[in-house]
């Protein structure tokens, strides 16, 4: 029979995309006012280029795609460990993290943000490959698999932890257990799992509040810093929690409607990064941030349709679903921390924060996502596609 290509791309979600890319170069304009560099045309390149590479991503069938996923995989690993041999000119050490390359002419280049979306990939071809030889749900093929996934994870983990990147060590381990939640594995386990994730999170807490000095031994000072940071931001803010103090003033000055485009007023240190949806907050209010939140919704929301879609190439579908959570989390992560919810962990929110290898990283896997939806297959004599 001929296989032919059928067009389904999904341009929704290149629509809701190509909006949050207009919002930050937008925001972007209004908070340089507090810094002489011009973010926003910077951003709009750092568009124009991922645009490109995802044009380039679109290239490849899903077959081959799944072929290099090793290789993605090996290189990510050997352009980490590149990063911790280098010398300190060039890789510097910038808010307690030695986590960029700093090249002459290229500016930096941050190899994890990279490693997240190789590893989704290797994580998704582990899987399909382990389902494919072994019965899901059968213990000893599921405990073998956990391994699997352990050695997977934990060398990138590993490897990331040690340039002191806390933030995105959770990333890794969040976009693992999405993966892992999706692989048909036995309840027992996966309820094993979260139990004893729920029992480590409770020690570290009781940790933290009565042996601190035991959080020490692999928690660095200044993780335990934000800590302190988050926990009582007004009491440290005029020390080390100034920048989430004055996070804090921006968003509630909002109030509902907000202050009105570029007439925001409280400084906030890096607010071109990390701190974007203060600024967000404070010129839009809560409806502008909620329209905001509303976008990254329904760009999850048609990534987890497009992988339940695929459900005939599980890898596929594990691909859709170690992005959605990675999207998801930083989401989560990021404007929780912004708003005070949660520690600060210098996760940047995607496609919104200023920055060449979270934005060129982060239209990657959703590149990978809309070339799902561009070449499903179709068969000659069958209405189903494949």
């Amino acid at each position: 029979m001929d296989n032919q290509k059928q067009s389904f791309f999904d341009l929704n979600l290149a629509f809701f995309i190509l909006l949050i890319m207009i919002t930050s170069i937008l925001t972007l304009h209004s908070a340089e006012t507090q810094h002489p560099e011009n973010f926003m045309l910077k951003q709009a390149m750092w568009f124009g280029v991922s645009i490109v590479v995802v044009a380039g991503i679109f290239l490849f069938d899903f077959d081959q795609i799944k072929s290099l996923a090793p290789v993605a995989y090996g290189f990510g690993l050997l352009i980490l460990v590149a990063l911790l041999l280098s010398p300190e000119s060039l890789v510097p050490e910038i808010n307690g993290a030695r986590s960029w390359f700093v090249l002459p002419g290229i500016g930096s280049i941050q190899p994890s943000e990279y490693m997240k979306i190789f590893l989704i990939l290797m994580l998704s071809y582990m899987t399909q490959t382990h389902n494919t030889s072994h019965v899901p749900g059968h213990l000893p093929s599921d405990f073998l698999y956990l391994g699997k996934v352990a050695l997977i994870s934990g060398i990138p983990m590993l490897l990331v932890l040690k340039q002191n990147d806390f933030g995105t060590t959770l990333v890794i381990l969040v976009i693992s257990a999405f993966i892992v939640f999706v692989s048909g594995i036995n309840w027992k386990i996966l309820l094993s799992l979260i139990t004893a994730a729920l029992l480590g999170i409770a020690s570290l807490v009781l940790m933290f509040i009565y042996r601190t000095e035991w959080l020490e031994t692999f928690v660095s000072g200044y993780q335990i810093n934000r800590i302190y940071a988050w926990l009582d931001p007004f009491k440290y803010g005029s020390d080390i929690s100034y920048q989430l103090k004055q996070s804090i003033l921006a968003v509630g000055s909002g109030q509902t409607q907000g202050k009105g485009y570029d007439h925001g007023v409280v400084y906030i240190p890096e607010a071109h990064s990390d701190f974007i949806f203060s600024n967000v907050a404070e010129e839009f209010g809560f409806i502008g941030s909620s329209v905001v939140v509303c976008l990254y919704f329904l760009i999850i929301y048609r990534i987890v349709m497009i992988g339940i879609d695929q459900q005939k190439d599980t890898f596929q579908s594990y691909v859709c679903c170690g992005v959605a959570g990675l999207l998801a989390f930083h989401v989560f992560q990021n404007i929780g921390m912004v708003i005070g919810l949660l520690p600060i962990t210098g996760i940047p929110l995607p496609l919104m924060s200023y920055g060449g290898s979270s934005v060129l990283a982060t239209m990657m896997g959703l590149g990978l996502i809309m070339n799902m939806s561009l070449k499903r297959k179709g068969y000659m004599f069958s209405e189903s596609t494949v």
